[in-house]
């Protein structure tokens, strides 16, 4: 499983969430999911359904649970997490998924994206 993982501002259009996607994705398997925030999970659906992949809805109290490779002040306090783009693949991929890639920012700085690959047991 590989998880691409978003965080947005309410105001993120598809082509910005496209474009984090693109930078993060490059040079890496092609990814099988999309993941985000219970809350901003319809907001993501059009990116998803454009590009026919399942999209994963976590729970805020487990991106809050998920140590990032990147410690965000702003994010940290808005969320409770240091990325949401990067806690959201990890937790969407399993408890023992590891990031290939921390958050990349779109151009218009509206989305960020982080990849994540599952690990079998």
């Amino acid at each position: 499983m590989i998880v691409a993982g978003f965080g947005f501002r309410s105001g993120a259009t598809i082509e910005s969430l496209r474009a984090a996607l693109a930078l993060a994705q490059s040079g890496l398997p092609d990814v099988t999911h999309l993941a985000t925030a219970g809350d901003k999970a319809p907001a993501l659906r059009p990116l998803a359904e454009a590009l026919r992949l399942p999209l994963l809805a976590v729970e805020a109290e487990r991106l809050c649970a998920i140590p990032t490779a990147t410690r965000s002040a702003a994010s940290r306090k808005a969320r409770g997490t240091g990325s949401v783009a990067e806690a959201a693949a990890l937790a969407a991929a399993g408890a023992r998924a590891r990031l290939l890639c921390s958050r990349q920012i779109s151009p218009d700085r509206m989305a960020v994206c982080a990849i994540a690959q599952g690990l079998s047991a």
